[in-house]
């Protein structure tokens, strides 16, 4: 009967230990996923139902019962797509889009934003309004996204409605990106779905790559780096030394796109081995030479969707220089306070709206002769452009301004090289994960693609061996307890 009890305990949802991709437990569900998944993989309908419900499943067992929401989604949109899409009447087919919208992202708003606009109130009407203090559903603004850009879709008549509800919710609630993406197209997804499932030698190669790479770089790097570093000096920094602080705002910069990243390798190495191509969703980003390229090289699959949907559905560059740089401006602000219901994102977007906008004029009044950039000059900006970001990570990251205002205060006081030996002492492995997060990022990108031809001509043997390592470090990081995913509040 404790056997059952344990069973039982493992397989309902439990808010203090979710099922994430960093979970011990992931690895077996994982394992059971695949032998089901392939079992049937010749057999499309019951593959299809299969991936959807175990789809489900791991949502629930991330976030309970808001799995609902995902469902109830995915029958809204998948039915006034349809409508949109058979209509001849342009007012009926605006209306219905709108109405579409309205229910996304009213849904989105009233649980992310509904307490920031009761403190709002109460600061500006001196009120005492309650807040609601909801809990925001894992993943709503990324499958939220999903339903709007294929609404969008089939309104601009760029892509066809899906014919099978089957095929809406499998797409609206694919495990491997539900929760944190990449936010994947419709149009680019649902083809692949009743493929038949092959994979090459090469496949299963990238697939395993990009599953132990995402998983190194979440566990080893990014969880190590968030409890034995970043998240002690951001709680409060004027308890430490202004070294402290910018080893923390170096920290949390690797810590970031390890987490993140990381975690979208697995979705992608996942889908990979399910036969499903997921576009890459980060690409080097801290090797930019300039803001603008590096929305080019993070959160791709956002940057793309807030280009597409929003700033080209504002006028885009079609409205004259002023409209444009006031887009980017704006795309930038809305991209921040998707991240979240604080004024530190909306001054973090806005301020990477601000210098998107001042990049643009600069290429814009360029003279088209000059000359290219020499090495030197090319390391430099990324140099810049790399301290840039991390300064206005540490928005990102503090809980207030008051906090961000302290880290820079901290940092700005001096470093006193004087206590560098107490602080090796206290961080020696946390720099070397810190160092050595930094060197493996600044690798040629084309390296993965060379390694993964390589590795593909290797025997198993030697595969296994590689996994068996990450698992071990895997195991040997995680031992002090799960770290959720940043982007798992988002």
């Amino acid at each position: 009967m404790l056997n059952l009890d344990r069973l039982f305990a493992l397989l309902v949802y439990n808010p203090d230990d979710r099922l994430l991709f960093n979970s011990g437990f992931f690895l077996y569900f994982l394992l059971l996923f695949f032998v089901g998944y392939y079992a049937l993989r010749n057999h499309a309908n019951s593959r299809i139902a299969f991936v959807s419900l175990f789809s489900l499943y791991f949502f629930y067992k991330a976030c309970g019962w808001y799995v609902g929401l995902v469902i109830l989604a995915a029958i809204v949109d998948f039915n006034l797509s349809t409508i949109i899409y058979k209509s001849r009447h342009s007012l009926k087919r605006k209306s219905l889009l709108i109405f579409s919208l309205i229910l996304n992202l009213g849904l989105l708003g009233y649980f992310k934003y509904t307490d920031f606009f009761i403190g709002i109130l109460n600061d500006i009407q001196n009120k005492d309004i309650q807040p609601f203090k909801l809990i925001l559903p894992v993943g709503i603004s990324f499958y939220t996204f999903e339903n709007i850009s294929y609404t969008i879709d089939i309104y601009r008549r760029s892509c066809k409605p899906v014919k099978r509800f089957m095929d809406y919710l499998y797409f609206l609630s694919f495990f491997p990106k539900l929760m944190m993406g990449p936010i994947v197209r419709a149009a680019d997804f649902i083809p692949q779905i009743r493929k038949p499932v092959w994979l090459n030698s090469e496949d299963v190669t990238k697939g395993l790559f990009l599953i132990l790479t995402g998983c190194f770089k979440k566990v080893v790097i990014s969880d190590y780096l968030s409890t034995h570093l970043v998240n002690g000096v951001f709680d409060d920094p004027l308890r430490y030394s202004g070294l402290e602080c910018l080893m923390a705002v170096y920290g949390y910069a690797l810590v970031i796109y390890c987490d993140f990243s990381g975690y979208s390798d697995m979705a992608i190495g996942i889908a990979k081995w399910m036969g499903i191509d997921v576009n890459i969703n980060f690409n080097a980003p801290y090797q930019s030479k300039s803001i603008t390229e590096f929305w080019r090289r993070w959160h791709i699959s956002l940057s793309s969707w807030l280009r597409d949907y929003l700033y080209i559905s504002m006028g885009g560059n079609r409205k004259g220089k002023f409209r444009t740089y006031f887009n980017l401006f704006v795309t930038m602000v809305i991209g921040g306070f998707w991240h979240g219901a604080s004024w530190n994102f909306i001054f973090w977007g806005a301020a990477h709206g601000i210098i998107l906008a001042i990049e643009k004029l600069w290429k814009d009044n360029k003279n088209p002769t000059t000359v290219q950039s020499g090495i030197l000059i090319r390391i430099l900006q990324t140099i810049i452009t790399f301290h840039i970001v991390c300064a206005l990570w540490v928005f990102f990251k503090a809980e207030t301004f008051t906090i961000a205002l302290a880290m820079f205060e901290q940092i700005f006081k001096g470093i006193d090289i004087a206590i560098f030996p107490a602080f090796w002492t206290a961080y020696k492995t946390s720099i070397f994960v810190l160092v050595g997060g930094i060197i493996l990022h600044a690798l040629p990108i084309k390296w993965n693609d060379l390694i993964i031809s390589h590795t593909s001509k290797l025997h198993w043997s030697f595969k296994m061996l590689s996994m068996t390592i990450v698992l071990a470090l895997f195991y040997y990081f995680n031992s002090a307890g799960q770290v959720l995913p940043i982007y798992l509040q988002f």
